[in-house]
């Protein structure tokens, strides 16, 4: 009870002119600041966190685990650290309110999660101990008004930065990190019949991890669409994506759509109705390229004066990021349009999720630059078209 207290009171300090008060139109999505996380660890005062689980079940949000870089940033040697606490916000009207903290039995960050029927999904992720395969499902227990956390079969191999979707009790879980590198796996679960463990089907048209993966309705049947990503390879240079495809359970099918304009990686999505799905931000790679270039070259060279030179260049290029997109992007499933329909006007996360709760869309902390977490959940008021 006393931690609940520190947590309503430090959330009510954040409740001011420069976050909530604050609406701003960009399109036909209201956006605006719906709750700063107001610790991390335990601790006031920490960033916010990149890599969250996030999800909706029996009608409340909840947010937990992440990571950041709390002391000092990567490249000045700084320690990323992990994390495990829960968050539970409920809906007051066009608000989010705390209502709850609680732990998970491990730290974790990127583990895909999705909101599913039964509960929030979470499989693989990492922490301080390394790539894991471990799955969990959070629960909100309406009797107790607790978070329960059951452990589910685990992943076939460990995977980080993988991305998760469902349809019904379904879930499909497609590509990630590895030990030794990018994976193109595709596996399904019945959270109904978990005994079974996962199913590996038809692998995704390429290596991919930092995707968008989502369930869609195209022709009134449920699919799932693969939206961008991209693939780390030996040279050091990463492959971004602009791949649209679209996943048919139903025949374990892959469809090769239209692409997006641009590659995009690590970005948030949710599905519309009329065959629809908003795109929100991502990263372009132009700051990423240029980063990974210099790295390679470092770990090439041979003269110690350039490798200075080089880590230098880099050190500054990290500083100077000037974040991600902030783009809002309408894709039709059906034709393979993409209409930008607007932009985010508040600094815009990666490596997190897009959850849509009736007519709001949360985006939930996130990194929004390199080595820089948000704390803040911004929150879209979507246009009664667009519902």
């Amino acid at each position: 009870m006393h931690r609940l207290i520190i947590f309503f009171f430090i959330y009510l300090m954040f409740l001011n002119a420069d976050t909530l008060a604050q609406e701003k139109q960009a399109g036909p999505v209201l956006w605006s600041v719906a709750a700063t996380l107001p610790y991390g660890n335990g601790q006031p005062g920490i960033s916010g966190v990149g890599g969250p689980i996030a999800g909706l079940h029996h009608n409340v949000f909840i947010l937990a685990g992440g990571c950041n870089f709390p002391d000092k940033m990567p490249w000045h040697g700084g320690k990323k650290i992990y994390y495990d606490e829960v968050f539970i916000y409920s809906k007051n009207k066009d608000n989010i309110l705390p209502i709850k903290i609680a732990k998970l039995n491990t730290t974790v960050a990127y583990a895909a999660s999705c909101s599913t029927p039964l509960g929030i999904i979470a499989a693989g992720g990492e922490n301080e101990n390394g790539i894991s395969k471990k799955v969990i499902l959070l629960q909100w227990d309406l009797a107790s008004t607790n978070i329960s956390i059951q452990n589910l079969p685990d992943l076939p191999l460990p995977l980080t930065n993988a991305a998760v979707t469902s349809i019904n009790n379904i879930v499909f879980l497609v590509g990630g990190e590895t030990i030794n590198g990018v994976s193109d796996k595709l596996f399904s679960m019945n959270l109904s019949n978990t005994i079974a463990g996962w199913k590996e089907l038809q692998p995704a048209p390429h290596p991919v991890s930092h995707t968008i993966f989502l369930e869609a309705q195209v022709n009134k049947k449920n699919v799932i669409f693969l939206i961008g990503g991209r693939k780390k390879n030996s040279t050091g240079v990463s492959d971004l994506y602009d791949n649209v495809y679209e996943f048919i359970p139903k025949k374990n099918e892959w469809i090769n759509k239209i692409s997006l304009p641009f590659p995009i990686s690590a970005g948030t999505a949710v599905s519309l109705i009329k065959g629809r799905i908003l795109l929100f931000g991502g990263d372009k790679g132009e700051t990423f390229h240029k980063t990974e270039t210099l790295i390679a070259a470092y770990n090439t060279e041979k003269d110690s004066l350039q490798k200075i030179n080089l880590n230098e260049q880099k050190i500054k290029i990290q500083i100077n990021h000037p974040g991600f997109s902030n783009q809002v992007l309408m894709y039709n499933v059906v034709s393979g349009e993409t209409k930008n329909i607007g932009s985010i006007p508040f600094t815009t996360p990666v490596t997190t999720m897009a959850c849509k709760w009736d007519d709001l869309v949360l985006l939930p902390c996130g990194e929004i630059k390199a080595g820089i977490r948000t704390p803040q959940i911004l929150m879209g008021k979507l246009n009664t078209k667009l519902q």
